[in-house]
């Protein structure tokens, strides 16, 4: 391998990395147009094992805008990425494969709206967490790495009792 073509491949994974960054912080920031910029025109999402739906991007940011308005205190936390290169031509239609785990601690709404307590207080620790897998697939596009599948696989949450308490009333 020339130092053209491992440069290319730094790059390539520096990239993809930011991608997945970008991903994370996108959900944790609500920012949902940003989050479908992040994907190919035919990108989905699935988070089904999660109790979400499998739809295309755009559909699954309609939903997430949703789901998310019950946690203003988010912060997903995807560590142990697995970058796996298909046919990496460096040229359009590039594929790679991304596995990482994540970690995503969240709060609920109060009653009054707002999560309770200011940060740095024990009373803004999350009362809802989960942990799992995700997949991503992302494509190399003119426009640079874009996801195309997004698959979360999640493997467990806790919810804390006063959590439980604010969902049933």
């Amino acid at each position: 391998m020339t130092q053209r073509v491992e440069l290319a491949a730094v790059m390539d994974r520096l990239a993809i990395d930011s991608l997945i960054t970008e991903y994370a912080v996108t959900v944790d920031d609500g920012d949902w147009d940003a989050y479908q910029r992040l994907f190919t025109p035919d990108g989905r999402a699935d988070y089904s094992s999660a109790g979400g739906i499998d739809a295309s991007a755009a559909e699954v940011a309609g939903w997430l805008a949703g789901t998310m308005e019950l946690f203003p205190m988010r912060q997903h936390l995807i560590v142990n990425r697995r970058l796996r290169f298909g046919t990496l031509d460096q040229d359009i239609d590039d594929i790679a494969q991304v596995q990482a785990d994540y970690v995503n601690p969240m709060r609920f709404t109060t009653p009054e709206g707002g999560s309770d307590g200011a940060a740095g207080t024990e009373s803004s620790a999350p009362d809802f967490i989960c942990g799992g897998r995700y997949a991503f697939t992302a494509l190399r596009t003119p426009q640079g790495w874009r996801l195309r599948q997004v698959t979360v696989q999640e493997k467990w949450r806790q919810v804390q009792q006063r959590a439980r308490d604010h969902t049933a009333g």
